[in-house]
């Protein structure tokens, strides 16, 4: 078979059902082979290699299954190593197939179609694995190796690149069967430690991260939490591995208020570190962590134990150590850190109103894909989430504009579970031209746009810090209502949180791509609550 046959069976000997991309003549070999498989493997072409990369992401975190991207190599490569960086930094198993140059010509700067300087090194360095085959015959054996890391240790994406010739070339190949999945077995020794350490502690608190949720380990998170009668703060990218309804359930900015009684501190599948790259502050609480990257374990970290595993398997261990074990009841506490909770979040009572209106409209198992707007940044701190992979967001990356191309993943994936992308009028524009992707493949998508005319997080900072010196903040943008209807798509208004809501509750039920325009002022700001050690602002002046 071709190698590009060889590629097509490989993906779908590992469940790939769906792909991300955009064709191009390095891939022509790939593009036919998948055009003969096309009832096994469905390809969604994306109009710009960026939103695929994101589409991968979404697909990837909003299933546990692995994301699958492919590009044409060089300006192709370079325009969704975006997506590529922040499926990184959220833990996300994504592949991302590129093309390369003729094998011949690859290092010798000959000035071949697409050539860069040492694209293999580019992708190694935003790879947990990434290999370069150079015969056929070497196709499924890197497919295999591919999916291997990514089912394996800590999910992050890996690389695959092929040459044009390589995916033409003919040769008797064999396709393995699918790599299997191998966490990370936690040490018994550590897990007895850590038990003995939990048994004698008095108020434990649980930090949950998104290697929580990456495990499929929040039935064992619950278990553990109620056995301890420990309350579960949970990270932005830990939203959801507890439901929000859960009277253990806390929002991360409580863990200021709970660690001043706490004695233990479990901090399960998270870096436990904070924006400023330094170790949350635990106030003197003894630290235990868990984490199937052994790099998360170490500096600036300085913790009493340290257990190197997969998240459900470690909180599986300690469940089992410690059923029965006698707790006297906390609820004075925790009722007293929900209170100071709701005091806190008065300072972005705007945020929260939209906020509860967002929530009312979107059924518990929807899925809500934030972004870096003014009501995103609210979302990460206090949005209620009740089942995991329901909150998607760009991690520390912090990637403008990544949210609608991967609420269309997240679409994609499961095209009867309802999908809302909230991102702002700075940040949509990024992938705006998706609208065709959407409409093209139906992908019923609710896309919010928050309209204020600005870069409003930057103008904000100018004004605050730079005595309102306003530079390249100011935006031109389209009417939304003729935009949607220049792709074929439904629009809508909403002013307020009260419309919002209604729109949203008919946009979801309106089967096809909806465009909602919500035009919005000058919002308080929230960095006091996400990042500590940052001061409480004054209040806005009356517009």
């Amino acid at each position: 078979m071709t190698g590009g046959e060889a590629l097509a069976r490989s993906l779908a000997a590992n469940g790939v059902s769906q792909i991300f991309g955009i064709p191009g003549v390095q891939l022509d070999h790939a593009a036919d082979a998948l055009y003969h498989v096309a009832d096994d493997i469905a390809f969604t072409c994306a109009r710009n290699e960026q939103a695929a990369s994101y589409m991968a992401d979404g697909y990837a975190r909003s299933t546990g299954r692995p994301g699958v991207s492919m590009v044409v190599p060089g300006p192709g490569m370079l325009n969704g190593l975006a997506g590529l960086a922040t499926a990184y930094a959220c833990s996300s198993p994504l592949l991302y197939i590129s093309g390369q140059i003729d094998s011949g010509a690859i290092g010798r700067g000959l000035g071949a179609l697409h050539e860069i300087p040492d694209q293999s090194g580019i992708l190694r360095s935003l790879t947990k694995w990434s290999g370069l085959a150079t015969r056929p015959e070497d196709i499924p054996g890197m497919v295999h190796r591919a999916f291997a890391e990514l089912r394996s240790g800590r999910p992050r994406p890996v690389g695959l690149e092929i040459p044009p010739d390589v995916l033409g070339a003919t040769a008797d190949v064999e396709i393995p069967g699918a790599a299997p999945h191998a966490p990370a077995v936690p040490d018994r020794k550590l897990i007895d430690a850590v038990a003995e350490l939990l048994r004698g502690s008095q108020r434990p608190v649980i930090y949950a991260g998104g290697g929580v949720i990456a495990a499929d380990a929040s039935e064992e998170l619950r278990e553990l939490a109620e056995i301890l009668h420990a309350p579960v703060v949970v990270s932005e990218n830990g939203r959801g591995a507890i439901s929000a309804r859960h009277p253990l359930a806390f929002d991360a900015l409580a863990f200021r208020r709970l660690r001043e009684h706490a004695d233990v501190v479990l901090a399960v599948g998270t870096r436990f570190v904070t924006a400023f790259s330094e170790q949350v502050n635990t106030a003197g609480a003894r630290l235990v962590l868990i984490n199937a990257e052994a790099a998360d374990l170490g500096e600036p970290r300085t913790p009493d134990l340290a257990v190197h595993g997969d998240a459900r398997l470690a909180l599986a261990a300690l469940a089992e150590e410690l059923r029965g074990v006698a707790r006297e009841s906390r609820t004075a506490e925790l009722d007293a850190a929900r209170a100071w909770l709701e005091e806190q979040y008065a300072d972005i009572a705007p945020q929260r109103a939209y906020l509860r209106a967002i929530r009312a409209a979107l059924p518990d198992d929807g899925v809500l894909v934030s972004e870096l707007t003014q009501i995103g940044y609210a979302a990460n701190t206090c949005f209620p989430v009740y089942r995991p992979r329901t909150y998607l967001t760009p991690g520390y990356q912090g990637t403008l504009g990544y949210g609608f191309a991967t609420a269309l993943g997240a679409k994609a994936a499961d095209p009867d579970r309802p999908v809302v992308s909230i991102t702002g009028d700075g940040g949509f524009s990024w992938t705006l031209q998706e609208l065709s992707t959407a409409k093209k493949y139906g992908l019923a998508t609710v896309t919010v746009v928050f309209n204020d005319g600005f870069f409003g997080n930057v103008r904000r900072i100018q004004k605050n810090r730079f005595g309102a010196r306003y530079f390249a903040t100011d935006l031109v943008n389209p009417d939304y209502a003729k935009l949607a209807d220049s792709f074929g798509i439904a629009a809508a208004r909403a002013n307020g949180p009260e419309e919002l809501e209604v729109v949203l509750k008919e946009a979801l039920t309106a089967g096809e791509p909806v465009l909602v325009e919500a035009p919005v002022g000058e919002f308080p700001g929230p960095w006091h609550l996400i990042h500590e050690g940052v001061p409480r602002p004054a209040p806005l002046e009356a517009p």
